[in-house]
């Protein structure tokens, strides 16, 4: 069954719910292979480039409350997170940015907390299109209307992401006690209808069934901007409500990785680097990701925490693990160096 399942999604054949069900139940340590295998293969024949993505972190001040159970970037939430409360300036979104632009990183994530209505998301597409050719994603969440999501399209925008996280009422609800599914459902769909890119992901190990993500997955298909699929596996943050939750294997993630390729053969396919780790990145690849996320080069000027984890990706080391697995960085050329202007001063 498996053997026939795979060949159907090496073809590009779609995938019934029943046929992902199996991928995910299956504990045959030489199944699991023949899946990992078959997502390598999928997306090798595609393009064998790994795409980098690096980040800058907007605001950790979020209004949400209550706040989420697993939260360690909001302010006050962990102490081995971003505790203390932070807004970053232009200059410090500019010089982030140029760090990333001058490391060859071809594509940047701007995040932040909730409770903004996405001003900080469209300011940050701002200094970002106005000053750099990075690809630009946008990551606030719901925390967006359709102002400021045609503002971000006007920017040009490449991706905004809505991380839906599970689409479990029961679960979303208690992981998520101050948010709404609804609210995220519908960010997506406005994105949907203005034309930008779709990213929208799924947080693993906090409680989901296999039909949990099988449910997920196929929703994700009903939108027709989805371009990108990041796969987050659950790392307890110390003094959070779920500070005792067990981290999701990795085994899961890359399992939840391979499926998703083989159901999504031509969309990028995500792995921040706190949530699979550092040293883990490699197997990310191995299962079929072609995107690595929260890869800091090292003149980064701003302290990072990563979400989910508070270690990030090194990019040396993540470019080094690229090319030892075949496969190739996507390194934009770096352009020369010329006199470092803040927005201030412009």
């Amino acid at each position: 069954m498996i053997n026939k399942i795979i060949k159907r999604a090496l073809n590009e054949e779609d995938l019934r719910k029943d046929e992902v069900l199996e991928l995910f139940r299956t504990k045959s340590h030489e199944n699991t292979l023949k899946i990992f295998e078959a997502a390598s293969k999928l997306r090798d024949s595609k393009n064998r480039s790994i795409k980098l993505t690096s980040t800058v972190h907007l605001t950790n001040l979020c209004k949400v409350t209550p706040k989420c159970k697993y939260c360690g970037f909001a302010a006050k939430t962990s102490s081995e997170g971003y505790y203390h409360s932070f807004t970053k300036t232009e200059d410090e979104i500019l010089m982030a940015a140029r760090s990333v632009e001058r490391s060859g990183i071809p594509r940047v994530s701007c995040s932040g907390a909730h409770g903004y209505n996405g001003e900080h998301a469209v300011q940050a597409a701002k200094i970002v299109k106005e000053n750099t050719k990075l690809e630009l994603l946008v990551n606030v969440g719901s925390d967006l209307n359709n102002e400021a999501l045609k503002q971000l399209a006007e920017y040009q925008t490449d991706t905004v992401c809505c991380n839906l996280e599970t689409i479990n009422q029961k679960l979303f609800n208690h992981l998520k006690p101050g948010e709404l599914l609804k609210d995220r459902l519908m960010v997506c769909k406005m994105v949907n209808d203005v034309d930008i890119e779709l990213s929208s992901g799924l947080l693993i190990g906090v409680g989901e069934s296999y039909q949990d993500r099988v449910n997920h997955l196929f929703l994700l298909k009903e939108f027709s901007t989805l371009g990108e699929i990041p796969i987050m596996g659950f790392n307890p943050y110390l003094d959070t409500p779920m500070a005792d939750h067990p981290p999701c294997s990795l085994i899961e993630q890359m399992k939840t990785i391979a499926i998703t390729r083989l159901m999504f053969n031509d969309l990028r396919i995500t792995v921040p680097t706190p949530t699979i780790g550092p040293e883990n990145v490699k197997f990310s690849l191995l299962s079929g990701a072609d995107n690595v996320a929260t890869v800091i080069p090292d003149d980064y000027p701003l302290d990072v925490k990563g979400v989910g984890s508070p270690s990030c990706g090194n990019l040396k080391e993540v470019i080094s693990t690229i090319k030892e697995l075949g496969l190739n960085p996507e390194i934009n050329e770096i352009p020369c160096p010329v006199k470092e202007v803040g927005i201030t001063e412009i």
